[in-house]
C-alpha cells in the first residue's frame, strides 16, 4: 500500500513518552506524535533518521506522525495502525494462500465476546478469524514479538483457541514491518506467557503465519513467508 500524504525525512532526538517524541527537521526541534506504543528503543536511537508523515488536522496538537526509523540503511514501520491495512489489501489480493479461498473479508468483527481484526468467510459457509500483529523489533535479522509485555496480546491467542475448538478456522498473523528476515520467534525473553500461549495456539491446531514486508519511505506492502521457530 502507498502512504498517499506527505512523507519527510528528520532526525530523532528523544522520546519523553510513549505517545510523543522529539526530533529534528530543518534545524528546528519539534514534537511529534509516536503511533506505537511498544518500546523501539534499538530504532528510535537519537541522531538516527525517521520518517515522519503529515497530518493536516487543525484539531491535533502535533502535524506529524513518526512513522517508520532507519537502521543500519534498513527502513522499519513503526505505525502500529499499518499492520491490519496491509494485511487487507493482501487478502483481497490473494497473497496469503493459505486464506485465499475467503473471498468476504470485514474487519473488526465480534465474536462472542472476543473482537478479532478479522473475519473471513466465503460462499460455501466457511468462516475463518484472525488476529493480526506488527513487529518491530529484529536482531541480526531474526525477528521477534512482542517488544514489550502484553497481556492483551496472549487474550487474543487464548479466544482464538476458543474459536477453534467451536470448529471455526482461526488464525495469527504476525506482520513483520522490514524486509530481510532469517525467521520469526516469540520473544520468551520479554513475555513468556506471550509465547507459552502461541505455542498452545499452534498445538490446538490455530494457523500461525509470519510474513515480511517491503518498505519503502511511502509503502509498505506484504511480501515474503518467513520461517517460524516456536
Amino acid at each position: 500500500m502507498f502512504i498517499d500524504k506527505k512523507v519527510i525525512i528528520a532526525e530523532f532526538i528523544k522520546r519523553p513518552n510513549r505517545f510523543q517524541a522529539y526530533v529534528k527537521l530543518n534545524g528546528e526541534e519539534l514534537m511529534v506524535h509516536v503511533p506505537n506504543t511498544g518500546r523501539c528503543r534499538e530504532i528510535l536511537v537519537p541522531g538516527s533518521k525517521v520518517l515522519l508523515r503529515e497530518e493536516v488536522n487543525p484539531t491535533r496538537k502535533t502535524l506529524y506522525d513518526l512513522i517508520a526509523g532507519y537502521k543500519d540503511n534498513k527502513i522499519i514501520n513503526i505505525d502500529s495502525q499499518i499492520p491490519n491495512k496491509v494485511v487487507d489489501e493482501a487478502l483481497k489480493n490473494k497473497k496469503i494462500g493459505h486464506l485465499a479461498k475467503y473471498n468476504i473479508i470485514q474487519r473488526e468483527k465480534t465474536f462472542g465476546n472476543s473482537r478479532f481484526d478479522f473475519k473471513l468467510s466465503n460462499d460455501i459457509g466457511e468462516e475463518y478469524y484472525l488476529e493480526v500483529k506488527g513487529v518491530t523489533f529484529e536482531v541480526d535479522g531474526k525477528s521477534m514479538f512482542p517488544d514489550a509485555p502484553t497481556d492483551r496480546g496472549r487474550k487474543h491467542l487464548l479466544e482464538l483457541i476458543e474459536t477453534k475448538k467451536m470448529g471455526f478456522g482461526a488464525g495469527v498473523l504476525f506482520l513483520i514491518q522490514m524486509d530481510k528476515i532469517k525467521n520469526f520467534s516469540p520473544y520468551d525473553d520479554m513475555d513468556k506467557a506471550f509465547g507459552d500461549a502461541l505455542r498452545l495456539a499452534y498445538k490446538s491446531g490455530v494457523n500461525i503465519f509470519a510474513y515480511e514486508c517491503e518498505v519503502g519511505e511511502n509503502f509498505i506492502t506484504l511480501n515474503n513467508q518467513v520461517e517460524i521457530i516456536l
